[in-house]
C-alpha cells in the first residue's frame, strides 16, 4: 500500500507533510485517521486505522503475564496518538514522538507495505548505510525459510 522514500521537514510546529504518493493512496481508500506511535529502531510508526486495529488485536491477544510482553504494549500504546491530516496533508507529530525518534529538521518518511516510517533523516543514513551490505544476505536468512 505504501511504497517509497521522501525527504521532507519538520516546521516549527511539528507538523510534516504526508507524502502525496502516499496522500493518495489514502484518498483511493478513503482513509482520513491514522495512529502514529514509538516504532523500532528510534523511528515512528504510522498506521490506517484499519492496520492499526489489526496490530492492537494482534498484541492485546499476547498473553500479559509476560514481563516482556506488558513491557512492550506498554510504550507502544502509551505512545499511540490519532491523527489526521490537515488541508495541507501535514500531521503534527507530538513532542514526545518527536523526542523519541530523536527528530530534528530533516527526516525521511518511507513506505514500508503496511505502515509509514518517520525517521530523522541522519538516523535513516546511518540505518540504511549498516544494513543495506547485508540485504542478500538477510533475504536469503528469511525469504530461504519459506
Amino acid at each position: 500500500m505504501f511504497y517509497g522514500e521522501f525527504s521532507h521537514t519538520i516546521d516549527k510546529k511539528g507538523r510534516i507533510i504526508i507524502p502525496s504518493k502516499f496522500r493518495e493512496v489514502a484518498e483511493t481508500h478513503y482513509i482520513d485517521t491514522f495512529y502514529i506511535t514509538r516504532g523500532l529502531d528510534t523511528c515512528l510508526f504510522l498506521f490506517t486505522e484499519e492496520e492499526w486495529k489489526a496490530q492492537e488485536y494482534k498484541f492485546k491477544n499476547l498473553s500479559f503475564t509476560h514481563a516482556e510482553t506488558r513491557k512492550f504494549n506498554r510504550l507502544y500504546f502509551s505512545g499511540a496518538s490519532k491523527v489526521t491530516c490537515d488541508k495541507q496533508g501535514r500531521i503534527l507529530i507530538p513532542d514526545y514522538l518527536s523526542e523519541f525518534a530523536q527528530l530534528k529538521r530533516k527526516i525521511k518518511i518511507i513506505g514500508v507495505s503496511n505502515r509509514i516510517e518517520i525517521w530523522d533523516e541522519q538516523k535513516w543514513i546511518e540505518f540504511y548505510k549498516i544494513s543495506r551490505d547485508s540485504f542478500e544476505e538477510i533475504a536469503e536468512k528469511i525469504i530461504g525459510e519459506e
